[in-house]
């Protein structure tokens, strides 16, 4: 049996996640993240300058997600890089954005209530119990 590894983005929103569509009318949603970056010397860690990208949610439950993330929520997203290049002012520019699969908060660092509905006990029912039939096999 095989664990599925994916990359995984750890940041804050900078932007609301805005709604869009590729050019094959898959929905999607785009936004500006900004995420910190670390650097491991020897039994230390040291705090990079923050990485400022784009990040782009591709699932079938693009609204409910525009309805939960506010800029200046921190998340956690799992997926894959996507590099392109795009052409600005007659030159080629390599740029990169975060695809994600699966987006959620960052419950380290989220503040959060959660509330849930009461649940009705079901009626206790006696245990079924069959009456012998008498009969010799």
């Amino acid at each position: 049996m095989t664990i599925p590894i994916r990359q995984c983005l750890e940041g804050v929103f900078l932007t609301g996640l805005r709604p869009g569509a590729t050019r094959t009318g898959v929905p999607v949603l785009r936004a500006r993240v900004r995420a910190q970056q670390w650097r491991h010397e020897g039994e230390t860690f040291t705090l990079q300058e923050p990485v400022i990208c784009d990040l782009v949610v591709f699932n079938e439950s693009t609204q409910r997600a525009r309805t939960r993330f506010r800029p200046g929520d921190a998340f956690i997203a799992s997926g894959h890089v996507n590099t392109y290049e795009v052409t600005r002012d007659g030159q080629t520019v390599p740029c990169e954005e975060f695809v994600a699969r699966r987006l959620g908060h960052d419950a380290a660092r989220t503040r959060y209530k959660v509330t849930r509905t009461r649940r009705r006990l079901r009626p206790a029912t006696p245990p079924v119990v069959q009456a012998d039939s008498g009969r010799a096999s």
